[in-house]
């Protein structure tokens, strides 16, 4: 806390004067062209690695970066509510899911282990389960990965799939104003992989047609 706070009282005397204009214009409106959901793992820093500047990304950060699908928002609003935002409200183009090495709700789907008391991550956890079963049936996928890494990375586009299943999801895409991308945190390296659908794999992120997309899944 006490770095926390330092860090507030840096902000203020030595970066706050020359962002001052841009939040006052951000306080009329946000029109953040990217949706960006991410883990809330502390490692994964997404203005960092993407090199963002405040407006830019709406995001969405939870445990294990999923998207429950849309006939099981009754249950877990909060994801929801925020693809429904991004796509129906701010009219964003680009959706990103982006997962990361040594995710910890990854490992927990794959040996069971949860801090005791904690139901409701048990049953959030369940929209990540299904990939494990998946990824069992997938000896091909990622074979050089750690276990955790390659549920991390199979899991990023069965969230994509969950995606899909959302209305404003289906009709921006149907209508080519939405893209769906598919990336992933190394955080030993700090690299950015992007999916590469033309190697069914993710690869590093060079540039907007390498690999091709820059991760867009088809």
């Amino acid at each position: 806390m006490q770095k926390l706070i330092g860090g507030i009282v840096d902000f203020r005397t030595r970066i706050r004067p020359g962002v001052r204009e841009t939040f006052a214009r951000l306080a009329l409106g946000q029109s953040p062209d990217c949706f960006f959901v991410a883990c809330s793992d502390s490692r994964v820093v997404p203005n960092l690695f993407a090199s963002t500047d405040p407006g830019d990304l709406f995001v969405l950060r939870n445990v294990g970066n999923l998207v429950p699908p849309a006939d099981a928002s009754g249950r877990d609003r909060s994801a929801a509510a925020a693809v429904e935002f991004a796509v129906s409200g701010l009219g964003v183009r680009d959706i990103v899911v982006c997962g990361h090495s040594s995710c910890g709700a990854m490992t927990a789907v794959i040996d069971g282990a949860l801090p005791a008391g904690a139901p409701h991550l048990d049953g959030w956890l369940d929209h990540g389960r299904n990939v494990l079963a998946e990824l069992q049936t997938r000896p091909d996928f990622a074979p050089e990965l750690p276990m955790t890494d390659r549920l991390s990375q199979l899991s990023v586009m069965r969230q994509i799939a969950h995606l899909r299943t959302y209305p404003a999801v289906q009709a921006g895409v149907a209508a080519g104003t939405l893209r769906l991308r598919g990336w992933w945190f190394d955080i030993s390296e700090a690299e950015v992989l992007a999916w590469d659908p033309t190697r069914d794999r993710f690869s590093a992120l060079l540039g907007m047609d390498d690999p091709p997309g820059a991760g867009i899944v088809p």
